[in-house]
This record gives C-alpha cells, sequence and structure tokens, in this order.
C-alpha cells in the first residue's frame, strides 16, 4: 500500500512539473511580463513560502546562514545551481516551446555522466553508454526534424537548452553535502528565495519599469497557479523517495514530459513534426534505460550512487 501511494505520488508530482512549464509559455505569450519578473515573483515567493513552513515547524532556517562555509555554500547553490536552472529553463521556453525545454531537462543525467567520466577519467558502464546514445540520437531528431541539413529549433533555443542541461549538473552534484547537512527542504527553500532575490537585484530598475504587468489578472492568475503546482510537486518528489526506490522514481518521472507535451498540444495548440515525435520518444526510452542501466550496475559503476540514482525531474 505504501509502494503504491509512491507511485500515485510521484506521478502526480511529475504531471504537475510537466504542466507548469505550457502555463508558463501561457504567461509569456499573453502578457508583458517578462521571464526575470516571472522568474523574481515564483522564485521568491516559493522559497519564502517554504521557509516560513519549516519556521513554524520549529526549524531554525537561519542557522546555516551564520557560518561562513553554509552561506557561501547555500549562495553558490541559490545563483548557480537554482536561478541557473531556471533562468535556462524559461529561457529555452522564451525560444522554443515548454516540450522542447522540458526535453532538454529531462536529458540531464548524460550530461552529468559524461562530466564525471572526464573528471574521474573512468568510462561508463556499457548500460549506461547505450543509454546516452539513444538518448542523444532522439536529441538529434528533435532538434532537426529529421532533415539534417538544417535545424528545425532556434539556435537561442539550443544554446539556452545546453545551459539547462549543465546548470542542472551543478543542481544535482554541488549541494549533495548541503542537503545532508540541513535537509532538502531547507536548502531548496533557501536556493529559491536567494536566486529569485539575486536576480530582482540584477533588474532593478527593469523590475520597477514593468510593473505594470503585475495589473494582468489572468497572467498573475496563472503565475500563482505555477507557485503552489509546482511547490506540491517538489513535495511529493521528495516523499514519494520515501516509498519507492530511486529508479522508479526516474522512470515514472517520465510522465513529466509527457504531460508537457499533451497539454501544449490540447491548450496551446502547438504541434511537432513526425520525426520531432519520434525523437522525444526515443529520448525517453534512452533517458529510462539510463536511470534503469544505471541502477543495475551501480555496484560496478565508477560513479558516487547518488548519481547512479540521480531524479531528474526536479526543476
Amino acid at each position: 500500500m505504501l509502494r503504491l501511494k509512491g507511485i500515485i505520488m510521484i506521478i502526480v508530482g511529475s504531471m504537475l512539473w510537466g504542466a507548469t512549464g505550457p502555463m508558463m509559455e501561457w504567461i509569456l505569450d499573453y502578457s508583458e511580463m517578462s521571464v526575470s519578473m516571472m522568474l523574481i515573483l515564483r522564485l521568491t515567493i516559493a522559497g519564502a513560502v517554504v521557509l516560513a513552513l519549516l519556521k513554524a515547524k520549529g526549524i531554525q532556517i537561519g542557522r546555516p546562514m551564520r557560518q561562513k562555509l553554509w552561506l557561501r555554500k547555500m549562495v553558490m547553490f541559490g545563483v548557480i545551481g537554482m536561478l541557473g536552472v531556471q533562468y535556462g529553463f524559461v529561457q529555452t521556453i522564451a525560444h522554443s516551446d515548454a516540450v522542447v525545454a522540458t526535453l532538454f531537462q529531462f536529458v540531464a543525467p548524460v550530461y552529468i555522466i559524461i562530466l564525471l567520466s572526464i573528471f574521474q577519467k573512468s568510462f561508463p558502464p556499457g548500460s549506461q553508454v547505450i543509454g546516452m546514445i539513444v538518448a542523444l540520437f532522439g536529441l538529434i531528431l528533435l532538434l532537426t526534424n529529421g532533415s539534417f541539413s538544417s535545424i528545425s529549433l532556434d539556435t537561442s533555443a539550443i544554446v539556452w537548452g545546453v545551459i539547462v542541461g549543465f546548470a542542472f549538473t551543478f543542481y544535482t552534484l554541488y549541494p549533495v553535502v548541503l542537503m545532508s547537512e540541513w535537509g532538502v527542504l531547507l536548502v531548496v527553500g533557501w536556493g529559491m528565495f536567494i536566486g529569485g532575490v539575486t536576480l530582482f537585484i540584477i533588474n532593478l530598475p527593469m523590475f520597477f519599469m514593468n510593473l505594470g504587468a503585475l495589473l494582468n489578472g489572468p497572467a498573475m492568475g496563472m503565475l500563482l497557479l505555477v507557485i503552489i503546482m509546482g511547490t506540491l510537486a517538489f513535495i511529493m518528489f521528495l516523499q514519494s523517495m520515501t516509498y519507492i526506490s530511486p529508479v522508479e522514481t526516474s522512470v515514472l518521472s517520465s510522465f513529466e514530459p509527457l504531460t508537457a507535451m499533451i497539454v501544449s498540444v490540447f491548450w496551446l495548440g502547438q504541434s511537432m513534426g513526425v520525426w520531432q515525435i519520434s525523437g522525444a520518444a526515443i529520448m525517453l526510452v534512452g533517458v529510462i534505460w539510463l536511470s534503469i542501466g544505471g541502477n543495475r550496475k551501480k555496484e560496478n559503476a565508477p560513479f558516487p550512487e547518488s548519481i547512479q540514482e540521480y531524479d531528474h525531474s526536479e526543476v
């Protein structure tokens, strides 16, 4: 019964995450709200809510910020990890669409394994190599739509998509010690709040010049839904790990790009070429194989368990 509860939680959480992509795309298309303003509001509000809830539970949320070592690590995670992933993800949406952005994020395990292979000077297990080849082949089909003489995606979208992958690699690997010391919710809460405040400071003049965008009732209502759904999704991801294995979490999180695709097609009226749809499906198979293969080879693989059991669905 507990395992079923975990499965339901990860599926619902993935679907909520997947739905927020098209919702943010709608906000960018049908309002004057910029990428920066949307993320400032989303990160700052969500981070503040998480920290407030933790404080209400009696947790001393300020403890890590009073020590220079943890303060520095928390700031780096908030700026490079949390803000880097979120900003790159929404910029990819702005230059393409939510489906493409979600798929670029979904293929992040390939970046992690390649990066660790370089630093550790070790060749990954054969099962992971197969998974990477399949996932990258699917990505090529997505980018070209089957025509290798031209790229079907805007160059800016590809650049931001690659940035999302590298930022997500940092987001995944860097905070391991932080989360072990202070807990996942506290680290993510501070990460979101620091990322939002940093972006606010950088865009201070522009933010106040664009305050008129806040008067758009439908857009603000949609943004509120994005904040609520995103926060609920993150909590469900965390809770599901209590009841099911990390590899099950990785596989079932494939509902995220599938949801983004379905919502985009039926709500936003978007369409993808046959080869792009095929590429998306191949990418899903490759990343799922990567997760399953990595789990099977965990004992003999040259990578830490935290990477083998990596959950690529958290953005």
